[in-house]
């Protein structure tokens, strides 16, 4: 497996990974569907060092994971543009991590529930005054769909992360001027 190239803007702090992970909203589900790629934006939630995303039990995400299931989930938030008087220096803050696994659906109703119970404090932590009950996660169907979900676990076999720190005072803000 491939290195990031630009080893200055490689992040190896595990703390920080972590972090970023925890609170990083979307991620992209990257999928080889024949010879073709195939992404897919997600809600998600790492645990456990491990990555959890759910959806239709159907569909063609499912048709191309269970013919290969090798992905890489890529999640990267930009936090603004670096500012800088030679105009080649102007660059983009930003932390990014790619994640390389075989992804696989969750059989296990215990499991199940847990991710399903993270995805809801992390997406809309305090809104429900109770945990989700396993019954709700066995006979839950997909208002969209009409069919049943699948939650899916990636268990990293690579990870790779960049960043780009904010330099706060040199941050672009619409009023600046050269």
């Amino acid at each position: 497996m491939e290195s990031v190239r630009y080893k200055i803007r490689e992040c190896q702090d595990q703390e920080k990974i972590e972090s970023f992970l925890h609170q990083a909203r979307i991620g992209y589900l990257g999928l080889v569907d024949g010879n073709l790629p195939y992404v897919v934006p997600l809600n998600y939630v790492w645990t456990e060092g491990k990555l959890y995303f759910h959806g239709a039990g159907d569909g063609r995400r499912n048709q191309v994971m269970g013919e290969n299931p090798e992905v890489c989930f890529t999640v990267c938030e930009e936090y603004g543009t670096i500012t800088d008087p030679v105009p080649a220096k102007t660059d983009t803050a930003y932390m990014s991590v790619m994640i390389f696994g075989q992804a696989e659906p969750i059989t296990d109703l215990d499991e199940a529930t847990h991710v399903l119970q993270e995805m809801i404090n992390k997406y809309v932590p305090g809104y429900y005054n109770r945990p989700l009950p396993k019954q709700h996660v066995e006979k839950y169907r997909s208002a969209v769909f009409g069919g049943p979900i699948q939650v899916c676990r990636v268990i990293p076999h690579h990870m790779t992360a960049k960043e780009s720190p904010i330099e706060a005072d040199k941050m672009f803000k619409n009023d600046m001027k050269a």
